[in-house]
């Protein structure tokens, strides 16, 4: 008796399996197939629920689809829905896709890869919660004739300050917000520990990444690439990129408080050191807020045709200056001056520059890297330039940071065209 029960819950169960994969996978129009054969589910093989995916037409397991058209997949049966799917190529990259409240559809969002081999599996259950899952694999085909994007990622690999943004170089300008946005969700940052970031749009060839607040000390930040083969325009499709891996050191970070004469060095939140210092005087002030170390140059020269102050002038200098650490490409330094060692704690008498003693300057040079954070406040100066003149990027809030990111923004902002067009439509 029992092991007549047992029969019967078996083929109960097999029935739910065949009635949870009764789906129809297509795109742009393909035809419904059947599921059952002499209308006995039990005699039919379960119906594979991927066997009619498509791009732009039927596409049998291992054709060639157009990498231009979205996948779309359609639960014919009402008595079955779609619960999962999920779409990755060779290479690991997901295809993002949105699924019906209903369970009835699913489309894909995200660009497809030209040249790549796509996985597809979708998940479905029936009416009573019996699960069915089944598996398609296709390949895109190669694009015609289009220019490729490169994207090359910055700084070198190494190790930095907590205050060191991230890079990324196009070959080629993009301007329109919706291909920005496709290039920006491909641009993948990945730190530990964790950090919330976003990219900013410095201008049609750059970008630049940074966190709310300054990387985590000890942090390891990878940054890599998934738009290789992705259509961004008509012509233009995605290339090759080399990922990246930096990692960040101690906490450092040095204040200058232009008024009070003084630069006080923090590492790891705790106060290390405090040095009399210099700054700029009347028409030469030093520029307020943060600043980061673009590198150290143990000997420079310095001269003041360099900073528009005229040969001959009364303002006019050509020295060897030494334990020169840089944070503007303008030639804003903070180095050794000796001639000034009487004014340093008392008065600014620099021509923009901090300046310190011998013995401090080699200390400070020796204790900061690339990527350190150095800000001045309670100067008479401008603010540091955002970006152009080294990394002001942290001179603006983490709102307004947003702000050039292609993928943020409001309902109404420059992508709701494009949210719109990938929103599900009724069947």
């Amino acid at each position: 008796m029992r092991h007549t029960e047992a029969l019967r819950g078996a083929a109960t169960g097999r029935r739910r399996t065949v009635a949870g994969c009764t789906l129809l996978v297509v795109a742009l129009g393909a035809g419904v197939t059947g599921c059952g054969a002499d209308g006995d589910p039990l005699a039919a093989e379960p119906y594979d629920a991927t066997d009619r995916i498509s791009f732009s037409g039927s596409v049998d397991e291992g054709g060639t689809a157009d990498p231009d058209e979205p996948i779309e997949v359609v639960a014919e049966d009402s008595d079955g829905r779609i619960t999962d799917v999920t779409a990755v190529d060779a290479a690991g990259r997901h295809v993002a896709g949105e699924l019906a409240a209903d369970g009835s559809r699913w489309h894909s969002t995200s660009p497809l890869a030209a040249d790549a081999r796509y996985t597809v599996r979708v998940s479905t259950e029936d009416e009573d919660g019996a699960p069915g899952r089944k598996v398609l694999t296709l390949t895109t085909g190669k694009p015609g004739a289009t220019e490729r994007l490169a994207v090359t990622f910055g700084p070198e690999a190494g190790t930095y300050g907590v205050g060191q943004p991230l890079t990324a170089e196009l070959s080629a300008p993009v301007v329109d917000p919706a291909q920005r946005a496709v290039v920006e969700r491909a641009l993948k940052v990945d730190s530990t520990p964790a950090v919330t970031g976003a990219w900013h749009w410095v201008d049609d060839r750059k970008l630049h990444y940074r966190p709310e607040d300054y990387w985590p000390a000890h942090a390891t930040v990878r940054v890599r690439s998934n738009l290789e083969g992705v259509r961004i325009g008509d012509r233009l499709r995605g290339g090759t990129a080399r990922p990246l891996t930096i990692s960040t050191g101690d906490r450092v970070i040095a204040v200058t408080d232009a008024a009070a004469h003084r630069l006080t060095v923090y590492k790891n939140d705790e106060e290390v050191k405090q040095v009399p210092v210099t700054t700029g005087k009347p028409g030469f002030e030093t520029r307020n807020g943060v600043k980061v170390v673009l590198g150290k140059e143990r000997l420079v020269r310095m001269r003041s045709t360099t900073v528009g102050i005229a040969e001959g002038s009364a303002e006019s200098y050509d020295m060897d200056v030494e334990y020169a650490t840089r944070v503007t490409w303008s030639g804003e330094y903070v180095h050794a001056a000796p001639w000034s060692v009487g004014s340093q704690g008392y008065a600014n008498v620099s021509h923009g520059c901090v300046g310190m003693s011998d013995d401090n300057a080699a200390w400070f040079f020796g204790t900061v890297r690339e990527g350190d954070v150095v800000e001045v406040v309670n100067s008479a100066g401008k603010t540091m330039e955002t970006f152009g003149n080294g990394f002001g990027d942290w001179n603006l809030t983490w709102a307004k940071w947003r702000e050039g990111s292609a993928l943020a923004g409001a309902p109404d902002g420059p992508l709701a065209e494009e949210r719109a067009r990938l929103r599900p439509q009724p069947a």
